[in-house]
């Protein structure tokens, strides 16, 4: 008699865990929603913490319900206490108590090869991090990640000074690597010209990354995107350089397949 297949035990397959700690976007676009996307498009299994709920689409955030900094830390706990996590990300943060509930959650719980994409302002416009979450951040959480991966507006904050012309890419990013104590992947992205280019300045020395710029209206979840493709590149093994170049390119076709959705065009994957 022949044995049915669908009986027949499967070998598993092993596959790295990667932890998002961010907000949810209900537009799906981006935060949590496109985190998830982006690790199961790289071979990644996805687990998540969530720090602020959002109604939000890719022209608004209209609300903003941040999760209590006890259980954010729960979450986190949860997944840690269940799998191994091979890299992790933040997002959204929000404010200065869940940046210091995260940071002490990520020092207990021994979190490595940790991605900070320091989200301060939506592509609407919106405020994503308080004012006065900005010292927490780099006093608490920085210190503890092996990167951050600013855009120019974040990266002008972090080091602040403006940030005009390409030449100002590998300064800012090295001043950001020693002030946070982190190696610095800052994105170019909000310079003018037809190549994005982004620059990493890690172990002393700086690395740059061009790209065509891909022409198309909308980049709402492009920060978040970047920052999951890295930290899933993390947790395949790679090192940093190539994990930034690997994430700059999946972002790149990321843009170039955005379809079609009602009138928007969220990105690809």
């Amino acid at each position: 008699m022949s044995r049915n297949p669908a009986l027949v035990p499967a070998k598993p397959r092993r596959m790295p865990l990667a932890l998002t700690i961010a907000g949810s976007d209900s537009g799906g676009g981006a935060g949590i929603q496109a985190d998830l996307k982006t690790f199961s498009a790289l071979g990644v299994f996805g687990a998540s913490a969530i720090t602020c709920l959002t109604a939000q689409n890719p022209d608004a955030v209209i609300g903003i319900e941040p999760v209590s900094p006890a259980f954010i830390e729960l979450q986190v706990r949860a997944v840690c206490e269940g799998f191994t996590v091979a890299a992790a990300k933040t997002g959204m943060l929000y404010s200065a108590g869940i940046i210091r509930a995260v940071a002490g959650a990520v020092r207990r719980l021994r979190i490595r090869r940790l991605v900070v994409d320091p989200v301060m302002i939506a592509t609407s416009g919106a405020r994503l991090l308080r004012a006065d979450a900005v010292r927490a951040l780099m006093r608490d959480l920085l210190p503890l990640a092996e990167v951050v991966t600013p855009n120019l507006p974040e990266a002008e904050v972090l080091c602040g000074h403006a940030i005009r012309a390409r030449r100002d890419l590998g300064t800012a990013a090295r001043e950001i690597s020693e002030q946070c104590g982190c190696a610095c992947a800052l994105k170019g992205g909000h310079l003018a010209g037809r190549a994005a280019v982004d620059v990493l300045w890690a172990g002393g020395g700086l690395h740059e990354f061009e790209l065509p710029r891909v022409r198309i209206r909308e980049t709402h979840g492009t920060g978040c995107t970047f920052s999951a493709a890295l930290a899933a590149h993390l947790a395949l093994g790679r090192a940093l350089p190539e994990a930034v170049r690997r994430a700059k390119a999946y972002v790149q076709s990321a843009l170039g397949r955005a379809p079609a959705v009602g009138r928007h065009r969220p990105l690809g994957f």
